[in-house]
């Protein structure tokens, strides 16, 4: 069959193809081979009709709209996600760059695969729950990725219980699973400003007492992932109020000067970035003055010793000396 020529199929014949193959893939009957074949067969020629060929042009908008109204009718984007493992390995990058393509379209300033998601969760919750399985892990993160550029999907994904089994994701075996999750996670937790603050404002405890975890993983590569973010999360000015909340909790700054001491250099020089915000903090509850005050000498000499071979990166070395005033010059509170 010539895929552009007289009798090529319309976007719904191609759609209703897909359908049928994917729900005799998931049956699993005797056909299962020759489904798979037609699973691979109609996503290549779906695929081509969004992005054209080395032969072809991508097909019209006129088209294209007509095969994401067919897609959201038939409700195939959640179909196929759903039975993403039972899919080839090609088959499997072709949903993503096809459920990629949809989620982009714009028509002026709207764009309705997001709008139609929106409507459908369930299809966010399937792609987070692709972490579960090995085989399936990266592709539902490449499309994941993609769903959080837009604050709408990010929300839904923020605000729902399945969210935390980020702070499991991160922390598999499988160090690409884990990469790949830890960078879904940081998406969701720093691309949209305002939105982020707002769902950390609001559910301050429960992540922050997860997050305490991630800080103390015996995983060296989640510590110190975990500890580089939470230093951005604290510095960016749309946290202000995070950042106060975390700065007076005692326990938090014992985290920080037991991680400035650990083995590795890497999780002590993110450790200080995290550690220079208490010292920072003009308005220093009395825990905290009293912890560092009972510290005050051993720290001065700590950090006067502390990476001093970073000769060159003259805002650490304008920040060390700018903590190392700040401790020297501290006093217990008159009240």
């Amino acid at each position: 069959m010539p895929l552009f020529g007289k009798s090529q199929k319309s976007p719904a014949e191609l759609v209703r193809s897909l359908k049928d193959a994917v729900t005799a893939l998931e049956r699993g009957d005797k056909k299962a081979e020759k489904a798979q074949e037609d699973v691979s067969k109609n996503l290549v020629l779906i695929k081509n009709m969004l992005y054209g060929t080395s032969d072809a042009e991508p097909q019209t908008d006129i088209i294209v709209a007509q095969l994401a109204q067919e897609l959201y009718n038939t409700n195939l984007l959640l179909l196929l996600i759903q039975n993403l493992n039972r899919i080839d390995f090609e088959g499997k990058k072709d949903v993503a760059q096809v459920f990629n393509n949809v989620l982009r379209r714009q028509i002026g300033t709207r764009s309705p695969t997001v709008e139609y998601i929106c409507t459908k969760p369930e299809i966010l919750f399937t792609l987070m729950s692709g972490y579960e399985h090995q085989e399936i892990a990266s592709n539902c993160g490449t499309m994941l990725r993609e769903c959080a550029r837009y604050e709408a999907l990010a929300k839904i994904m923020l605000y729902s219980d399945d969210f935390y089994n980020f702070f499991r994701y991160v922390e598999v075996s499988t160090f690409d699973i884990a990469s790949d999750a830890f960078s879904t996670f940081k998406e969701l937790l720093t691309r949209h400003k305002m939105l982020c603050a707002e769902f950390l404002e609001t559910n301050y405890d429960k992540v922050f007492s997860h997050y305490q975890r991630l800080l103390n993983s015996e995983n060296y590569v989640t510590r110190r992932q975990s500890l580089k973010l939470l230093g951005e999360l604290l510095l960016d000015r749309h946290n202000f109020s995070i950042m106060t909340r975390y700065i007076t909790n005692p326990d938090n700054l014992k985290l920080m000067m037991n991680m400035l001491k650990e083995k590795s250099r890497n999780i002590q020089f993110e450790a200080f970035h995290v550690f220079k915000v208490f010292v920072a903090n003009p308005n220093k509850p009395k825990p905290i003055l009293d912890i560092l005050l009972r510290n005050q000498d051993k720290l001065v000499d700590f950090l006067t010793k502390f990476h001093t071979d970073r000769s060159e990166d003259e805002q650490f070395n304008d920040e060390k000396a700018y903590l190392i005033k700040q401790i020297k010059e501290l006093k217990p509170s008159e009240h």
